[in-house]
């Protein structure tokens, strides 16, 4: 089990997370943010409201929202993995 240790809000819905490990993650919550409990996150003024809550070790909203530690992690890309979707728009010299 992966347990969040920091989080930083990055823009829209993503968050870079620091877990366990020690790795950072950026994880990109706009897909995941459906049902009842999660509907005010799509309010970006209240989606940056988030805190690390180290009582159950991950992120979590003044509504009490929140994420399984180990969810986060799985769908994080590591910060050292190449962005593919940038590689159309490069050319090499």
């Amino acid at each position: 089990m992966r347990l969040v240790i920091n989080a930083d809000y990055l823009g829209g819905y993503k968050l870079k997370i620091r877990f366990d490990n020690g790795e950072d993650k950026i994880v990109d919550l706009q897909q995941h943010i459906e049902g009842p409990i999660f509907e005010p996150l799509k309010d970006p003024v209240f989606f940056k409201s988030f805190s690390v809550n180290h009582d159950i070790d991950t992120i979590v909203w003044p509504n009490n929202a929140d994420f399984s530690p180990d969810f986060l992690y799985e769908i994080g890309r590591e910060i050292n993995e190449p962005d593919n979707r940038n590689l159309d728009s490069q050319s090499s010299v």
